[in-house]
């Protein structure tokens, strides 16, 4: 079992992250989407099961900073919006299998595990 973690390292939720599944002992993936964006692929296997409302953090310090919340912008322009800034989604993003979690969620992370 592996949990793939998408998030930001020096954040706390993607740092919560990290830390439940080690104590766990539950081998983690972390890819820090400063450095790798996340494949659009990978991002819309979130939205089909939680929806944009559910993975954009509308009320994060970076959402609000850039006036987004007055813009109507298509799926295509939220999918390299987020691309380019990260800190736009409800981090961290996790994956064991085909199980997903959007947020700093330990329920939903347990019910992943078992």
């Amino acid at each position: 079992m592996e949990a793939q973690i998408f998030g930001i390292q020096k954040s706390q939720e993607t740092r919560a992250a990290e830390r439940f599944f080690k104590e766990r002992k539950i081998k983690i993936h972390l890819v820090d989407l400063l450095e790798r964006p996340i494949a659009p692929g990978e991002l819309r296997r979130f939205l089909q099961k939680f929806g944009w409302d559910a993975v954009l953090d509308r009320s994060g310090k970076t959402f609000l900073a850039s006036g987004l919340e007055y813009m109507k912008i298509s799926e295509e322009g939220w999918l390299a919006k987020v691309q380019d800034e990260p800190r736009l989604l409800r981090l961290p993003l996790v994956r064991v299998g085909q199980l997903l979690a959007v947020g700093r969620d330990e329920a939903s992370w347990k019910a992943m595990i078992g």
